[in-house]
């Protein structure tokens, strides 16, 4: 995508979360979490990922609603991923996952850690800890696929050259 259509994308995003922002009929303490968020994905999407973790933190103080919660928590996990704090990130996507096992993306970075964690055992020849992590990898992208099955295609094929169907 270009650098055009991200700025259309971005700016029609804003556009559309301000409407929405001033006409739902929700509780300023809502609208309130609900800034804070946007806040949080436009600045994780233009890379200031500090700015991110302060707004998202911020509608994690105000949100209430659960599902809500869950999508605040994985964005929150998102910046961590980026910044190669995997551990961090695997917390924020447990919490989010707990909150809404309906999550693809969520289940999908969390077998892509495992994953990772999994080949750097084998590279260090520790055979057991590196099929553990293999295992949990299998098991986080089986959900994600069932959620989603025309997604994750790589990690599909995967799931069957490595038998763990």
């Amino acid at each position: 995508m270009s650098q055009k259509n991200e700025n259309f994308i971005d700016k029609t995003f804003t556009i559309i979360a301000d409407v929405l922002l001033k006409t739902f009929p929700a509780s300023k303490q809502e609208k309130q979490a609900f800034f804070y968020y946007r806040e949080g994905l436009a600045a994780q999407s233009a890379g200031e990922y500090a700015e991110a973790l302060e707004n998202y933190y911020e509608a994690l103080q105000i949100e209430e609603d659960p599902y809500d919660r869950s999508y605040i928590l994985y964005n929150i996990g998102l910046v961590y991923s980026s910044n190669g704090e995997y551990l961090r990130a695997l917390e924020y996507y447990h919490q989010a996952l707990e909150l809404n096992l309906n999550l693809p993306q969520a289940l999908n970075n969390v077998a892509i850690i495992y994953h990772y964690q999994g080949v750097k055992a084998k590279e260090s020849d520790n055979l057991e800890v590196a099929k553990t992590f293999f295992d949990k990898a299998g098991k986080y992208w089986q959900q994600a696929i069932k959620l989603t099955p025309n997604n994750y295609i790589e990690a599909q094929n995967w799931i069957k050259t490595t038998g763990r169907i």
